[in-house]
């Protein structure tokens, strides 16, 4: 088989690597009640709600944070991330949590904020580590 041939093979097979990557990647967005029937990572969008309680305690757990999020349907529920708390998050817009549902808890691997700005949108994209 000639050089073309094989360049051409391998070429195709890494496009197709790189589209069902980028597939798993292009989900819809779930609501928590959901999540709740779905086993594998979902994305929740929601907003803050700052009425309810924030934990961080760098000194015990600086990969623990907690925080609560009201879903497009109006539901709140427990949010930990085993990140540090972002800069700024009190100022966040938007939510987008990736994670999966364990228990009465939304457990986030990874969260981008939408945060506003005088001059334009911003976001914030954090990306954590699976834990289990």
């Amino acid at each position: 088989m000639k050089k073309i041939y094989i360049v051409a093979i391998v070429m195709v097979a890494v496009a197709i690597a790189l589209l069902t990557n980028a597939a798993e990647d292009m989900s819809t967005y779930s609501t928590f009640s959901q999540a709740l029937g779905d086993e594998g990572k979902v994305k929740v969008v929601g907003q803050l709600a700052k009425d309810k309680e924030m934990y961080y305690n760098p000194e015990k757990d600086p990969n623990y944070f907690s925080f609560y999020v009201r879903d497009t349907d109006g539901e709140e529920r427990k949010v930990v991330l085993f990140q540090e708390k972002p800069q700024d998050f009190e100022l966040s817009e938007q939510i987008v949590l990736t994670g999966s549902m364990k228990g009465d808890e939304f457990h986030a691997t990874d969260m981008l904020m939408k945060c506003p700005s005088k001059y334009k949108d911003e976001e914030v994209y954090i990306k954590g580590e699976e834990k289990s």
